[in-house]
C-alpha cells in the first residue's frame, strides 16, 4: 500500500510539475497562432507554476527592499507565462502592438532604462483588470511577460510608480 501511495503521489508531482517544461515554441496567442512569417527568431517559452514561483517572488521583493504593500500583490496573481525572442525585429514589434490594440488591450506605460523599453499594457473589464501583459526589448532580444489576475487600477498605478522610482 505505501508503494501505491508513493508512485501516486510521484505521478501527482510530475503532472503538477509538466507546466514548468521549458519550450522552444511560443506560448503566448499572437506567436502561437499566427501565420507570421517569424524569420530567424528564435522563442523560449515557459509556464510558470505559481506555487513554486511565488515564495521566490516575494523573498526576492522582501531582498530588494519592497513595501508589504508590494509583496501583497504578488497573492493576486493567478498565472504567468514568460517567453523570450531573440533575433526579434522591430517590425514583429510594432505588428505584435497592432495585435495588442485589435484585442482591447490599453498602454499604460513605457519606461526607459539603460537603453531598454518596458511597456506596460492591460486588458480591463470595468474596474477589473485581469491581464497584464509586459514587454521589454532591447535590440533584437525580446522578453514578454502574460500575467492573469485580479488587479485594480490602483494596483498597477502603484507597481508601474514602484518600478520607475528605482
Amino acid at each position: 500500500m505505501k508503494t501505491l501511495k508513493n508512485i501516486f503521489l510521484a505521478l501527482a508531482a510530475i503532472v503538477m510539475l509538466q507546466s514548468c517544461i521549458v519550450s522552444g515554441k511560443p506560448n503566448m496567442a499572437f506567436f502561437k497562432d499566427s501565420a507570421y512569417d517569424f524569420g530567424e527568431a528564435k522563442f523560449m517559452s515557459v509556464n510558470v507554476p505559481l506555487f513554486l514561483a511565488k515564495p521566490y517572488i516575494k523573498k526576492a521583493l522582501r531582498e530588494d527592499g519592497e513595501s508589504e504593500e508590494m509583496i501583497s500583490l504578488v497573492k493576486k496573481i493567478s498565472k504567468i507565462k514568460v517567453m523570450t525572442v531573440e533575433n526579434g525585429s522591430s517590425a514583429m514589434l510594432s505588428d505584435y502592438a497592432d495585435y495588442l490594440n485589435h484585442n482591447r488591450y490599453e498602454e499604460w506605460a513605457t519606461i526607459k532604462h539603460d537603453g531598454e523599453n518596458v511597456n506596460i499594457r492591460v486588458k480591463q473589464d470595468g474596474d477589473d483588470i485581469r491581464n497584464m501583459l509586459i514587454t521589454v526589448n532591447s535590440s533584437k532580444d525580446l522578453v514578454f511577460v502574460d500575467v492573469k489576475g485580479r488587479f485594480t487600477a490602483d494596483d498597477i498605478s502603484r507597481m508601474i510608480n514602484a518600478a520607475t522610482d528605482k
